[in-house]
């Protein structure tokens, strides 16, 4: 399974009451796809998967896979601190159609290197579906050293590809290197897209391209066919942006974003809070800029 250049790690609407916008997040699933996602990832972190209840989670998954229709990879998160939780989410993401799962590293608990090991190649022992590990040692508490990952890439046949946001280019570099030929590195970082690709990744596992999702592809286009300074031009426009849907804790910003395009996406649960009048000012400037600068790079598009 080829998840391509460029996933999704999709938000959850909810409405005023706190329950999941469904007719919402089809129109997401929709505007993704048409604006060059390659692959869609349910309940992952963007997802606020940690305010979802399990039937909540095993409902979106159902439900992206239903909507989705084929038309692009879905992938699961699946993953906990929990192996024995993760096994039984990852069974039920099988069931309902998913075409990949993801498993983040065990949090909290903060397992040694053997035990995520060996909680990794448990989960992927259980399931035919390819498997994604995603290392972000910055909510976690706990990176996935380098020579954990090249030792899993070449022991377990189904796990596939890393989502890479520990932010290290040289651990990233050192994975790319030694691992089993067949397995993909993505950045989990939007600003270190074009980076990773020019040492060798895969491409990212994204946030940004809920809303710039078609100037992403362009970057990666460019840099595919040897246009790198149209590929550094972009990336250094959506630089700023990218830092402005971090510049709060995620999913509030890009949420916010998402309403600038005509979602009703702003509601996140607690504690996850809505921006403030001033925050989303200091992203609207950015915003404001980031389009004046797109303008010129989307021409080269079109000429």
């Amino acid at each position: 399974m080829d998840f391509g250049r460029i996933g999704t790690a999709m938000i959850t609407p909810f409405k005023k009451d706190g329950t999941i916008n469904y007719p919402e997040l089809e129109r997401i699933i929709n505007h993704l796809i048409d604006n060059g996602t390659d692959a869609i990832v349910a309940c992952g972190t963007t997802s606020e998967n940690p305010t979802m209840s399990t039937e909540e989670k095993i409902e979106v998954v159902r439900f992206t896979v239903e909507k989705v229709a084929g038309r692009v990879p879905v992938i699961a998160g699946t993953g906990d601190n929990e192996t024995a939780y993760s096994i039984a989410m990852t069974h039920k993401a099988e069931e309902n159609g998913a075409d990949g799962i993801m498993l983040v590293t065990p949090y909290y608990n903060k397992p040694n290197q053997r035990g995520m090991y060996a909680h990794f190649e448990t989960i992927a022992k259980e399931t035919s579906l390819p498997v994604m590990l995603y290392n972000v040692p910055g909510r976690t508490g706990a990176n996935i050293l380098a020579e954990t990952t090249i030792k899993i890439s070449r022991d377990v046949e189904n796990i596939t590809c890393i989502k890479e946001a520990s932010g290290n280019l040289d651990q990233m570099g050192d994975i790319i290197e030694n691992v089993a030929s067949d397995f993909y590195v993505y950045s989990g970082d939007d600003g270190l897209t074009l980076p990773l690709l020019a040492i060798g990744g895969r491409g990212i596992i994204s946030v940004a391209s809920h809303v710039v999702g078609k100037d992403m592809q362009q970057m990666v286009r460019a840099f595919e066919e040897g246009r790198h300074q149209e590929a550094a031009q972009i990336h250094r426009a959506l630089l700023p942006l990218v830092r402005a849907l971090f510049a709060q804790p995620n999913p509030s910003p890009v949420k916010y974003a998402m309403t600038k395009l005509g979602f009703d996406t702003l509601d996140v649960r607690m504690p996850m809070m809505e921006m403030l009048p001033e925050e989303k000012q200091a992203f609207d400037n950015i915003w404001d800029t980031y389009q004046a600068k797109a303008e010129k790079f989307r021409a080269l598009q079109n000429s």
